[in-house]
């Protein structure tokens, strides 16, 4: 089972649905009906397993995203968005074509506090 990781813990991981945005895997692509783990910084001493989650849904998009997108995704609005996407995976990267993946949680973790 792969894992899907957040660096954040956005607001949407406490719903029963939730969307993120990937870009591309070279090896294997996301692909619909996909059991995967959801971990908060997988590759850090932080790491904290969230639960599993199965993905019902993907779109490949180009370009910008739309206000509702964002605000779904945890922005505020679309120029937020792009402005995370820039510092955190650069220019270049923000025009490449990336998937929109809608997930749904299979089972979650029971969390402190």
């Amino acid at each position: 089972m792969r894992i899907i990781s957040f660096s954040k813990k956005w607001g949407k991981l406490s719903t029963p649905k939730f969307t993120t945005f990937r870009f591309p895997r070279k090896d294997k692509d996301w692909y619909i009906r996909e059991v995967v783990q959801v971990f908060y910084k997988n590759r850090s001493p932080q790491r904290e397993k969230l639960g599993v989650a199965e993905i019902i849904k993907k779109e490949s998009r180009l370009g910008a995203r739309d206000d509702a997108e964002a605000r779904e995704d945890g922005f505020e609005n679309c120029h937020e968005m792009e402005k995370w996407m820039i510092k955190t995976y650069g220019e270049t990267r923000t025009w490449e074509s990336i998937n929109k993946l809608t997930l749904i949680w299979l089972s979650r973790e029971a969390q402190d506090g």
